[in-house]
């Protein structure tokens, strides 16, 4: 398994940089965790989305969607130009993501009901899903392949939840929103100290900490974490690439 951080900010993206998206590689597929802004100008200088074999989306929030939008069209535009692809599957939960009908698309797109009780299996590969605590409906993602994980906590605020669902993870991508003593409950997200306490308590390899405020030290978001939990602890950066 391969991940390439895409986008990492919270709310807006930053200058010549996107808000949350991440490339997912996985035996010989190649997913595309959420879409925020400016996710497909920046997912280019890595791979070419014609070669994207699904995207996931884990809530309507324009920080994790926006570019859905503009991904469609990369893929209507090339269709027009000569370079056939299947229906690209976008996977949603119909009930809780807004604007589910709109991604089905042009013949290009297509929404994927998510069944969050039962999960997605593609191949060989295993993806489970949990609600988590948001402003809306929101699902934090299990990819699970060949002994491997990796656990993506989408956008929510603390809850013990993700201890069971991340355990044992080779990797823990959180909402890293909030600095120690801060109280992230109300916008849906979380601190230093909590993402710390999941990662320690689920015994995880790998704490990435993204879906980054716009102030502070993004350095003092790892030290505060590392109080807690004292495996590896990493902040999230365009074209960040970590192996499973």
């Amino acid at each position: 398994m391969k991940l390439t951080v895409i986008g990492f900010w919270g709310g807006y993206p930053k200058a010549g940089e996107a808000t949350t998206g991440y490339l997912l590689e996985v035996a010989d597929k190649k997913f595309l965790i959420d879409c925020g802004s400016a996710v497909v100008s920046q997912l280019q200088k890595f791979v070419d989305p014609l070669k994207l074999d699904a995207l996931f989306l884990t809530h309507h929030h324009a920080d994790h969607s926006a570019d859905v939008g503009a991904l469609q069209h990369v893929f209507i535009i090339q269709k027009a130009l000569g370079h056939s692809k299947d229906i690209f599957p976008i996977y949603a939960e119909e009930n809780g993501y807004k604007y589910f009908d709109d991604l089905t698309h042009n013949g290009v797109t297509a929404g994927v009901p998510i069944d969050v009780n039962n999960g997605v299996t593609i191949e060989d590969i295993s993806i489970s899903f949990m609600r988590t605590i948001h402003p809306v409906p929101c699902l934090a993602m299990r990819f699970s392949y060949n002994g491997k994980s990796v656990v993506y906590t989408g956008d929510s605020s603390f809850t013990e939840d993700f201890i069971a669902f991340s355990k044992n993870a080779d990797l823990l991508i959180v909402d890293c929103n909030f600095y120690k003593g801060m109280d992230g409950s109300k916008p849906g997200h979380m601190t230093s100290e909590e993402v710390g306490t999941i990662a320690k308590q689920a015994n995880v390899k790998k704490l990435l900490l993204s879906h980054l405020p716009h102030f502070g030290e993004h350095d003092q978001l790892v030290r505060e974490a590392k109080e807690i939990f004292d495996g590896e602890v990493q902040l999230a950066s365009t074209g960040l690439t970590i192996f499973m």
